[in-house]
């Protein structure tokens, strides 16, 4: 922000975001969020002249009072979404209406973590710097999975899309290939997989296991589209949204999704193929979106099979 205070408008896009974060996005990625705190905590951070909290809501007009950042306060570890800068957004499939609908590539995490500074959001820092809200995604996809990921570019647009994923207000549909021969329901037939699973093994090794007792209820339809002695492909509309839960209800089953390491039996790839996971349709808040997937060869999907249920 410079080596003077500014007095910094709140933007109507901005309006309804904690007072934190609306700091975050304005001071700048080199400022620590711990440098942000004890701004707010020592009363440096000011909302129309008034102390606040960090976790107060900014309206629309209001004027917020920055300090300067010392060099001192600098900290380690702010060059995170720097890694992304050179990087490309991934494809748009639709832009409006506060939404940002883009086609996420397998292996390229949503957000980052440890041991990878590259993602989706970090991707969406690095090419909306100077936006009044800097979009960012509203729900996730596991790395390995491809297909359509919701971003909102306005705070009204991500606290209506979250409140629709996490109300079960959106229809999300996804297509997998599986090993073996499919035999639950006949072709062009839907069952339903219900499972209670859980997370098991330490911290950081952790895998999710169905039949759990004191699991939380997972829910999805497969719909089988096209099979063969040695895989099947499926339509699935996921009903809750559990950590790897399609892997995971596949998988307990016998048919485990093609190019899953994490829960395929050893040496059960698919010619170096990745995870064979794509999510194809999603609908929310008056609108549906629809992306082909990216299997190719003796994988790929005659489009006639592509029809949302």
């Amino acid at each position: 922000m410079g080596e003077k205070v500014a007095l910094v408008g709140v933007e109507e896009a901005e309006a309804g975001r904690k007072l934190v974060d609306f700091l975050k996005r304005r001071a700048g990625k080199d400022v620590p969020t711990s440098a942000l705190m004890r701004w707010i905590r020592t009363g440096q951070v000011r909302v129309d002249g008034r102390r606040a909290g960090p976790y107060d809501r900014v309206a629309g007009g209001q004027t917020i009072r920055i300090p300067p950042f010392r060099p001192g306060e600098k900290e380690s570890g702010g060059g995170m979404a720097r890694d992304a800068d050179a990087r490309p957004l991934p494809p748009v499939v639709f832009e409006g209406d506060g939404l940002l609908i883009l086609a996420k590539p397998a292996g390229l995490p949503v957000q980052p973590g440890t041991g990878h500074a590259d993602s989706v959001q970090a991707r969406l820092a690095a090419a909306f710097p100077g936006a009044a809200f800097i979009p960012a995604p509203v729900h996730r996809l596991d790395k390995d999975t491809s297909g359509l990921l919701v971003a909102a570019t306005t705070h009204l647009a991500a606290r209506e899309a979250s409140q629709a994923f996490r109300e079960g207000g959106v229809e999300k549909d996804y297509l997998a290939w599986v090993h073996g021969t499919w035999r639950l329901c006949a072709p062009g037939e839907t069952v339903p997989l219900r499972d209670r699973l859980a997370k098991t093994g330490p911290a950081g090794c952790e895998k999710v296991q169905a039949g759990q007792d004191t699991g939380h209820e997972a829910l999805a339809l497969a719909t089988l589209l096209a099979a063969t002695p040695e895989r099947s492909l499926l339509r699935l509309r996921l009903v809750t949204g559990k950590t790897h839960q399609l892997r995971v209800q596949l998988a307990s089953r016998g048919h485990p999704i093609l190019g899953d390491a994490k829960y395929g039996p050893p040496g059960r790839g698919h010619g170096g193929t990745g995870l064979c996971l794509h999510c194809w349709r999603l609908a929310l808040l008056g609108k549906s979106f629809e992306l082909p997937p990216p299997f190719s060869g003796e994988l790929a999907v005659p489009p006639g099979l592509l029809t949302a249920p």
